[in-house]
Order: structure tokens, then C-alpha cells, then sequence
């Protein structure tokens, strides 16, 4: 099989790339140069785009590299930054998954004449009895990212291979050090690669759009604090909101950008019963009744009941309340047993 492999420079898809070419297909290693500015971490920077092609000379495969830049720009960074200017909390990386990875990617390969592309997630696909494919989580639950590949369907899982999705990551460090890949103890990344980490989100944002005051309430209305930017402030947090000392906690339980307050409360004040979701996706056909629901990259499941909305969307209804999601971030939904994806979409 003529397989092209996303190769990020990381550890995971350095050992994807190794496993395919030991399977005894035909490999192209292929990095994605997405960010056109300053990167000191994630999957853009000129190290790890060195590092991808290093590897790929040692295991004697080709390597490419596809400027999709300004694909990036236009579905991923720019509604980034649209998301916060509206108080929304947007997630990135699944937007990144979503319309460059696992579309234009894969879309270049099609076109290429590759049967497949290869990622180095720890996802995992299946089979049932009658063809229809699944999407699981990997083996090893503390890596797990099927939570940020859980827009794929039918045709994309075709076309797709997560070769390290059935191994602890362990192994697959021991897998690179055998053969003494350059990766073999590189750390993980786990941040927004176009965001710096000496400057940071709001040194990004702050380049990027105007930002406003905004008065700090109580759940009474009572002004109790200030932030100096409201759209720096997400559902929940509780640092940097101007309170004084010595209080029970309080969290931040409504963002109001174009009143520009931001309200607190206690832990109980950000207990919901429900919630609603939008452009959901589905791995095969729209599911409704009983699930688990994830809401965070690696956060617990929790059970609730789903159902069609009146606009298209989904309704989701806790078996206990929870607490409230922040309008922007990826809800998903798994099976009862919690190991294979059903779909997912954006909280409103």
C-alpha cells in the first residue's frame, strides 16, 4: 500500500513512519509547514520540521514538505481569534484535525495517488461485523487522542491509519531508541503552535484585536472586581480577576463581551443540567439516547441522554449536573462502555 505519513517531528508519528516501512508498504513522509510566524513549540517550528526530515532519511523514505499556510491562516488561526473577540473559547488543534489534517492533507494525497495517510495519534480504527468502521480510543488511556480526531467518518477512516494507536507510549519511545531515532526521548508537546511560550496567548491576541475592561459581578449583580480584558476570560477561571484575598473560591460563570462584565460564582453556580451542541459530526449516522461524554482532551466521561434539537444540533442532558462547558470547546461522545467515538461538535 502506497502510504503518505504526517510526520511532525514528534516521537509518534517519527515511530508511525517506522512501523509502515517495517510493514512493508510504500512510505512518504510528509511535514506540514502551517504557521508562517515566530513558532518555539508544537509541530511548526524549523526544529521540528529538521527533526521529521532526519528521521525520515533514517528510515530511508522519502520527505516532503506542503506549505498549507494559508489554509491554517483561514481555518484555524483567524476563527481563533474571532472566538475570543466573541468570548467564545475556541480549541485549535481539533479545528487544525478537522479542516487541514484530515481534509487538505488527505485530499493532496488522494490526488497524489496515495491508498492512505498515516498520523501518529493514539486513536485506534475497527471493524464491525458488517463492515461498518469504528473509531476507538488508543491502548494507552493516559494518551489517548481520540478526542481530537472524533470528526472523522466513514470515507475519512478509510482512507486513514493511526499505526501507534494500539501501543503505550512507552513502547513506542523503546521502539525509536532500538534504531537510535533522534525523536526517541523528544518531550510531547502539548501546545498551540503558533502560540509562543515567551509570549503567550495574550501577547498573540493582543496584536490581533482591541481588548476591552470589563466589570467583575457577583451572581447578584453586585460589582465585586475588574479584568482588564474580557476577552481573555474563559468559563471557570478563577485567577486573575482582580478579587480580593481570603474568600471561598469563586469561578467565572458567564462572559458577557459586548456588555462587558464577567460574572462570578461558587462551585455550585456553574452546575448545568444540559447543554447544547452545534456542527456536530458523526462517525456513521447521528446517534441519540445514552452516552458518555468527553468535553476536555483528556478529562473523565461523564453519562447524560442526547437528543436532536429543534436547530439541528444536539441536546445533551446530564444523569447529575455538570458543570458548565465554555462556549467554543469540543464536546465528543462515546459508546456506553467509553472506548469507541459515536461523534461530536461544538458547545454553544
Amino acid at each position: 500500500m502506497k502510504v503518505m505519513c504526517a510526520m511532525s517531528g514528534g516521537v509518534d508519528s517519527s515511530v508511525a513512519a517506522l512501523l509502515l516501512t517495517q510493514a512493508g508498504h510504500e512510505v512518504v513522509g510528509v511535514t506540514m509547514k502551517l504557521w508562517g510566524g515566530t513558532s518555539d513549540t508544537g509541530c511548526c517550528s524549523v526544529s521540528d520540521v529538521d527533526d521529521a526530515r532526519r528521521v525520515a532519511q533514517q528510515l530511508g523514505i522519502d520527505h516532503l514538505v506542503f506549505n498549507f499556510g494559508d489554509d491554517f491562516d483561514t481555518h484555524v488561526v483567524e476563527p481563533y481569534v474571532r472566538a475570543h473577540a466573541s468570548g467564545v473559547t475556541p480549541n485549535p488543534c481539533i479545528e487544525c484535525n478537522r479542516e487541514v489534517k484530515f481534509a487538505r492533507l488527505a485530499e493532496r494525497a488522494e490526488l497524489l495517488g496515495f491508498d492512505a495517510v498515516a498520523t501518529g495519534h493514539h486513536a485506534a480504527i475497527g471493524s464491525l461485523d458488517d463492515g461498518t468502521l469504528t473509531l476507538e480510543r488508543g491502548h494507552d488511556t493516559k494518551k489517548d487522542q481520540s478526542y481530537v480526531v472524533h470528526m472523522l467518518d466513514q470515507t475519512q477512516l478509510a482512507r486513514t491509519m493511526f499505526p501507534v494507536g494500539g501501543m503505550d507510549k512507552s513502547e513506542v519511545r523503546a521502539r525509536a531508541a532500538e534504531i537510535d531515532l533522534r525523536t526517541a526521548d523528544k518531550p510531547d508537546s502539548q501546545d498551540v503552535c503558533f502560540i509562543t511560550k515567551s509570549d503567550g496567548r495574550e501577547s498573540f491576541l493582543g496584536d490581533r484585536i482591541a481588548f476591552r475592561p470589563a466589570d467583575v459581578v457577583d451572581t447578584a449583580g453586585t460589582r465585586v472586581g475588574a479584568v482588564e480584558s474580557v476577552e481573555m476570560v474563559t468559563i471557570g477561571q478563577r485567577k486573575g480577576l482582580g478579587l480580593p484575598g481570603g474568600g471561598p473560591k469563586q469561578y467565572v460563570v458567564d462572559v458577557d463581551v459586548a456588555n462587558q462584565v464577567v460574572t462570578v460564582g461558587d462551585d455550585a453556580d456553574l452546575l448545568r443540567p444540559a447543554l447544547e451542541v452545534t456542527r456536530t459530526s458523526w462517525v456513521n449516522g447521528a446517534v441519540h439516547g445514552r452516552v458518555r461524554v468527553q468535553a476536555s482532551a483528556h478529562g473523565a466521561t461523564r453519562i447524560a441522554d442526547i437528543s436532536p434539537s429543534s436547530d439541528g444540533g444536539v441536546d445533551v442532558r446530564w444523569h447529575q449536573p455538570q458543570r458548565r462547558i465554555a462556549p467554543g470547546q469540543s464536546v465528543v461522545f462515546y459508546d456506553e462502555t467509553d472506548r469507541r467515538v459515536l461523534g461530536g461538535g461544538i458547545c454553544l
